[in-house]
């Protein structure tokens, strides 16, 4: 039992950059209608900026964490085409490649090492503190949609562009927020993966796993995406401690199957006609 549950506290953990990263995915999509291939680059990217702040410049890991999120957001153009995504990929990738090299990188946290003790369970406290954050900026997100006058009309523009527009809202500027906000997430979630896991060119492969939790949370859905991101981690988790090896690269794309099977427009998705 004890190794169960630290296996789902690190699944629930891997789960978690899962979700931010397809986070990332729906605000854009629901936006735009466009699909972000390079979200998990974007990732990448932001581990490489927090590398450099906290590691290479000695930065403090509370002032690293910020400014990567802030380098992400204000360097981030916005793009329209699906190509385009998928062609930033790439260069982004080169660009780390040549830029900070192609070894693999780790970045030491105030919970590197630490161990947090619940009588025979011990669980580590970087894991934790990826839930923990992870928890943290959804809370900051939810205010910010539903509390603001800026996230409130960007939550319009995402449901019906023409008639935010003919309202007033400035929906270009809107879009760019978005994409900001997108870009953001997707560095936070690189710094939260940097600590449990290496840094390099490929890592934002890892894409791959989170654009299916964006599939099976239902495409479009705040709150699914992360919610098939964390199944995915702990599916993920699970398989490769319990099932023989190489169950772990597809049980997650298994379970994926099912679920559309049975439920196609995803766990969290709405079922949506439109009339033509």
């Amino acid at each position: 039992m004890l190794d169960f549950i630290q296996q789902l506290v690190g699944g629930v953990a891997l789960g978690c950059v899962y979700g931010l990263i397809a986070l990332g995915f729906v605000l854009i999509y629901k936006a735009t209608e466009v699909v972000n291939f390079a979200q998990g680059d974007l990732m990448m990217l932001g581990g490489f900026f927090a590398f450099t702040f906290i590691t290479q410049l000695g930065m403090n890991y509370w002032v690293g964490l910020p400014l990567t999120v802030l380098a992400m957001a204000a360097g981030y153009p916005q793009f329209s085409i699906v190509m385009v995504t998928i062609g930033l990929g790439f260069l982004l990738r080169s660009v780390a490649g040549m830029i900070w090299g192609t070894d693999d990188l780790q970045i030491e946290t105030p919970f590197s090492g630490g161990v947090a003790r619940l009588g025979a369970l011990v669980l580590g406290e970087d894991k934790l503190s990826v839930i923990v954050a992870t928890i943290l900026l959804c809370l900051a997100l939810w205010i910010y949609f539903n509390k603001t006058r800026m996230g409130v009309a960007m939550q319009a523009t995402s449901q019906n562009m023409l008639g935010a527009y003919y309202m007033g809202i400035p929906v270009k500027r809107a879009f760019s927020l978005i994409w900001a906000i997108s870009a953001a997430v997707a560095g936070f979630a690189g710094v939260l993966l940097a600590p449990i896991a290496f840094i390099h060119t490929n890592v934002g492969f890892l894409g791959l796993k989170a654009f299916p939790a964006a599939v099976l949370g239902g495409f479009g859905s705040i709150p699914g995406a992360l919610a098939g991101g964390i199944v995915i981690g702990v599916v993920e988790t699970l398989s490769g401690f319990y099932l023989p090896e190489g169950f772990k690269d597809v049980a997650a794309y298994i379970l994926l199957l099912v679920v559309l099977m049975v439920r196609p427009e995803g766990l969290f998705g709405l079922n949506l006609h439109k009339k033509v």
